[in-house]
């Protein structure tokens, strides 16, 4: 495979969405973003971000840094959660090991890459040029390796950038340069799912199969009910402005957008009788597809057990739901996600041909499904210098699946 399509499966390893309060537009469409948030959103999001400069000579050597755990010392809670969150991996195993190789082979698409994975100039090794380029004057290796640091989203040119105050908040007292760091300038873009769309949207003239976008995350929640009631990225993923990002990773998060029901065509069976069972997931609180983008995959899976608790050969059913894609991204194979609001159903039927049967049935989220795959592939066709991080990076995906529903069911 070649150096381009490595960069495009592993360009999305954080999945995770920022979150806010939008307003609604007429007709139930969610309001655009003003014109001053929109200029703060091109000039904030302009890439790639340009080296901070020099600091203010005031500052002290704590507020010059760019480091998360120097932004922890004053705010503990934001990097306690930073540092539970996929954004603080975002370099991980899987893409540090990419880019072993990748970097020589493929400057230009390895830069794409930390453009949402590592997007600061500072954690850049190289910069664009001739030959592949040269060396960064400004790269931190340890800032990179941090992935999508506190800096990433709320530090240009060393001036801090925020969501507006909460309502309530006692004022700030005195002048912004006898401020920590010289204050903060607030703008309500951060409460906004555009803030989240440059990392997690591809452009309609970006890497598309079957017609849309590889990620369209954003444009799925534009189409969403939860667009048309207001409600953007952060009211899920940064409930009360806490950093953690919480997604398709975690199993309280996914229970918590989906309503999931098993139904039977009776309450007890007799031997010979046929067996009818139903189970519908709901997607009552999902913003996006279920799931959204091509990595994670959700199997349902039913079965009947004897009455020892053994499985009866060939009556395992099972039903994805996912985008399927092939590991070189030439085609779609399948698209069987639940849009929001939509709901996925499986039926299942057997003659019971015996006393004791019981029917188990269970939901289990593969949210690395892919990169599973992906990184057994690289791994067989070589993985070069990187090879250790691949492997670490397969053993963490390999583990990452979780059930959110089982349930047995005693039929004879």
């Amino acid at each position: 495979m070649k150096a381009t399509a490595w960069w495009l499966l592993g360009m999305s390893l954080v999945l995770a969405l920022l979150a806010g309060s939008p307003a609604r537009g007429d007709g139930g469409e969610p309001k655009s973003p003003s014109p001053a948030e929109q200029d703060f959103l091109e000039r904030h999001w302009g890439g790639p971000i340009p080296p901070q400069g020099e600091p203010p000579e005031r500052f002290s050597p704590i507020e010059r840094s760019l480091r998360p755990a120097d932004c922890g010392a004053c705010h503990p809670v934001q990097f306690a959660d930073w540092q539970t969150s996929l954004h603080g991996k975002s370099m991980g195993p899987g893409v540090a090991g990419q880019l072993v190789e990748m970097l020589q082979s493929d400057p230009a698409a390895a830069r794409s890459c930390l453009h949402c994975h590592a997007p600061l100039a500072e954690q850049a090794a190289r910069v664009p040029g001739a030959g592949g380029g040269r060396a960064n004057p400004v790269f931190d290796a340890d800032l990179r390796s941090q992935g999508i640091v506190c800096a990433g989203c709320h530090v240009r040119g060393h001036q801090r950038f925020g969501p507006p105050r909460r309502a309530g908040a006692p004022p700030i007292a005195g002048p912004r340069e006898a401020l920590p760091h010289n204050g903060f300038t607030p703008s309500s873009a951060f409460l906004r799912s555009e803030f989240c769309a440059g990392c997690h949207q591809f452009t309609p003239d970006g890497f598309t199969l079957n017609g849309k976008p590889l990620e369209n995350t954003f444009e799925e929640w534009r189409a969403s009910p939860a667009a048309r009631r207001g409600r953007h990225c952060q009211d899920c993923h940064m409930p009360d402005r806490r950093h953690l990002w919480r997604g398709i990773h975690d199993p309280e998060m996914v229970k918590s957008g989906v309503r999931i029901r098993l139904v039977t065509g009776q309450t007890r069976y007799r031997p010979g009788n046929r067996l009818r069972a139903t189970l519908t997931i709901a997607s009552t609180g999902v913003g996006h597809y279920f799931p959204t983008y091509v990595t994670p995959r959700v199997v349902v899976r039913a079965e009947l057990l004897d009455g020892s608790g053994r499985l009866v050969p060939e009556s395992v059913e099972e039903r994805a739901i996912g985008r399927d894609v092939p590991l070189d991204l030439s085609r779609e194979i399948a698209d069987t996600r639940i849009p929001p609001g939509g709901r996925f159903t499986m039926k299942y039927s057997r003659r019971l041909d015996r006393p004791g049967l019981s029917l188990r049935v269970t939901v289990t989220v593969f949210p690395d499904h892919f990169y599973a795959r992906f990184f057994e592939a690289l791994l067989t066709s070589g993985a070069g210098q990187g090879a250790a991080q691949i492997e670490a990076a397969l053993e963490l995906s390999r583990r990452s699946f979780f059930a959110i529903f089982r349930r047995d069911l005693a039929l004879t």
